[in-house]
């Protein structure tokens, strides 16, 4: 597991890799950079990566250490940084003059710096200020827990944290108001709902401040809808051919990405209410694969892969269903 003495270990490398199938000269996009494992080894093929991440500390440490990244300082670089949203993509690209690629991969969720670093609030393991935004600005989670009305805080529980008890829980936290640390939003959750994290039974359940903080945490990042204004960008972007790999790492994130494969290469047979395509018209992408996930030796080296599962997809010559920068295309906000 990935800790502030070892590096961050990137989830299902060669199985991304061997799915966007990259040549000396492509041009892919990592739209979600972190530690920069998978650009890492994109580089490594001989490709030319666009990367994204709105985290201005992961941009920091890329262009902080120009020995690991010397592609950064080539002549046209072969590593090009976006601080910037990957739902921005298709605008990032522009800005260089980029509007097509040969492959978009997307790590979805929280990165393991994020999670090992106490002050950013993104784990309830360790203390830290009650944070949990990837950008670092704009509302926190403890605006939301502080402001947020009760059925609001529940609704969010139950939709993004598949929490059951999303009203008892919901109640716990504006009782518990103001919360300010990590450790205090533990304690209200774990204390709503029974639970002794000093028990360590066999049989001991899991910490139930783990659907808490992971709801929160998407609420507060918008992650759904921007994994959704991802795929469409990445939809725009790709050309005839070019591959798209999206890991995620939880139910909610996965169905998503099934859904959005299932009904880009449905020939019409199962269409999306959101993105309405008549029937017998051409798809934008096919030979999806299977969903891949950790085999044994990975998860014994990195036991954080374990929830991860990697879909992917070829586009067609087809048309983007709902092209980015169209008067109907609605970007994440």
């Amino acid at each position: 597991m990935s800790s502030p003495q070892q590096p961050h270990i990137p989830v299902l490398l060669e199985e991304v890799v061997a799915a966007l199938n990259p040549r000396g000269g492509d041009l892919i996009v990592d739209a979600t950079l972190g530690a920069g494992g998978y650009t890492r080894r994109l580089l490594d093929t001989g490709a030319t990566v666009h990367a994204f991440d709105r985290d201005p500390d992961a941009i920091a440490a890329i262009e902080g250490n120009p020995g690991k990244w010397p592609e950064l300082a080539e002549n046209p670089p072969r590593l090009v940084l976006h601080a910037r949203r990957f739902s921005e993509m298709v605008e990032g690209l522009a800005d260089v003059g980029v509007d097509r690629v040969d492959g978009v991969v997307m790590d979805i969720g929280v990165s393991s710096m994020q999670l090992d670093q106490a002050q950013r609030g993104f784990a309830f393991g360790s203390d830290g200020p009650l944070d949990m935004r990837m950008s670092q600005d704009g509302f926190s989670a403890a605006d939301f827990c502080n402001e947020a009305d009760e059925a609001a805080i529940a609704d969010v529980l139950f939709l993004y944290g598949e929490e059951r008890q999303s009203r008892r829980v919901a109640r716990a936290i504006v009782a518990a108001r103001p919360l300010k640390t990590t450790a205090e939003l533990a304690r209200a959750v774990r204390k709503a709902l029974g639970y002794n994290p000093a028990y360590k039974g066999n049989s001991a359940p899991k910490d139930p401040a783990i659907r808490t903080f992971q709801a929160i945490r998407i609420h507060v990042n918008g992650e759904l809808d921007e994994l959704d204004a991802g795929l469409g960008a990445a939809e725009t972007l790709l050309r005839e051919g070019g591959r798209l790999a999206v890991v995620t790492f939880h139910s909610l994130e996965d169905r998503k990405v099934k859904r959005f494969l299932r009904d880009a290469s449905s020939a019409g047979q199962s269409t999306s209410r959101h993105l309405p395509q008549a029937a017998g018209a051409p798809v934008p992408f096919e030979g999806v694969g299977k969903a891949v996930r950790p085999g044994e030796h990975e998860l014994s080296v990195n036991p954080r892969s374990r929830s991860a599962t990697l879909r992917s997809a070829v586009r067609t010559a087809a048309p983007p269903r709902n092209p980015v920068g169209t008067p109907n295309h609605r970007s994440a906000a």
